[in-house]
């Protein structure tokens, strides 16, 4: 089954470092990553999809963050 996530944080190392264990843990990017703008606390947020293949038939109650 393929596997569908969209990871989101404030445009700091700590989102980079999410993405970066995502991929390490056979996660793919998917997509460009979109920013926008938190005008009211005045800070950038990221948003990146990632996916991934496993073996297994979905079902909507997995938990995705468990792969």
């Amino acid at each position: 089954m393929r596997l569908y996530r969209f990871i989101t944080g404030v445009d700091d190392s700590e989102f980079c470092h999410r993405i970066t264990a995502a991929l390490n843990k056979g996660w793919e990017l998917h997509g460009d990553p979109s920013l926008t703008f938190d005008a009211e606390r005045g800070r950038t947020i990221c948003g990146q999809a990632v996916v991934k293949e496993v073996a297994g038939t979905y079902t909507p109650d997995i938990k995705i963050g468990d792969y």
